[in-house]
């Protein structure tokens, strides 16, 4: 038998309704045309669903052992109805979304896990990259939104959004010459001549050079494996204070004191997208999603930093 939405729909009704006529009613039928509708399911099964000896039908066991299945089909054809009502009404098929890769995600995924409780049938595509190449990405119209770090200068054909900010930390393998030969402290130039490990793209000019001291530095595209290169004492990083702290606390990474300065470089966090596309219904609500936790975080004692301009 091949099932379709009609009869399932029908043998749904008559288990949860009780009754032939109970049934009619809440699929505005008359009783004759679903006891016939059951009947023919019957047929073409080869089996009874419904125990017609009593004054109500009573569900057989091979008719409770397909409900569950049937609920679930119902429960997927009444997704995919909603879903296509919304697409009709702007909600674009899959949103592309870029992540700078050495940016803590954690706000951009909360604010996903809630569109996908709106729009559960909605495709999310997360591409990580180094910043300069999620950027290009958005260019080349690949992301429909990029999360980074702010910059230095305004490209006039993005649209900034900031949703929050964070704290870039020196941190060194303790097992480093440059650590053990401290007592614990030295002075930020010190670093110039200490080999850097940073996260950038390995085809696009770094466009946002302050996280970058050192005169020498090796590169990778993966913000874990910059974190591996620093803790084997290839040489010292620049990275998010959130996405340290585990590897800090463990001891396998210490965090720099300089004696003339601060150890924290303070960067806001937007997304970011092209003015010339308009976003579509998701992105839109993603958008607004992440500009509300990061205003709750500042309502909350978070400081938020001004959305600083980047280079075009």
């Amino acid at each position: 038998m091949n099932f379709s939405s009609d009869n399932i729909a029908l043998f749904l009704a008559v288990l949860d309704r009780g009754s032939f006529s109970a049934a009619a009613r809440a699929l505005r039928r008359v009783p004759s045309a679903v006891s016939m509708g059951i009947a023919n399911m019957e047929a073409e099964l080869g089996f009874e669903l419904f125990d017609r000896s009593r004054r109500e039908p009573v569900p057989t066991p091979l008719a409770l052992s397909l409900a569950p299945h049937a609920r679930a089909i119902a429960a997927q054809l009444k997704q995919l109805q909603i879903h296509a009502v919304e697409l009709s009404q702007g909600l674009e098929s899959t949103l592309s979304i870029g992540v700078a890769a050495d940016i803590n995600s954690a706000s951009l995924l909360a604010g996903i896990r809630q569109l996908s409780e709106r729009y559960s049938l909605l495709n999310v595509e997360v591409l990580t990259a180094p910043q300069d190449d999620v950027l290009h990405m958005l260019h080349q119209q690949r992301i429909a939104l990029g999360l980074v770090f702010g910059g230095l200068s305004v490209n006039s054909a993005e649209q900034l959004q900031l949703v929050g900010s964070e704290s870039l930390v020196a941190t060194l393998s303790p097992q480093h010459p440059a650590w053990r030969e401290t007592d614990g402290e030295l002075f930020i130039e010190d670093l110039v001549n200490v080999r850097q490990i940073v996260v950038a793209s390995r085809d696009l000019p770094v466009s946002d050079l302050r996280p970058r001291v050192a005169e020498f530095f090796w590169q990778t595209d993966s913000l874990s494996t910059a974190l591996n290169m620093v803790e084997a004492g290839l040489g010292w990083g620049n990275f998010p204070l959130s996405l340290t702290q585990p590897l800090l606390e463990q001891g396998r990474l210490v965090r720099l004191k300089f004696k003339n300065t601060d150890n924290a470089l303070r960067l806001p966090m937007h997304l970011v997208w092209l003015k010339n596309r308009p976003l579509e219904r998701a992105a839109r609500e993603l958008v607004a999603l992440m500009q509300r936790g990061a205003g709750d975080d500042n309502h909350s004692g978070g400081r938020q930093t001004p959305i600083p301009p980047r280079a075009q």
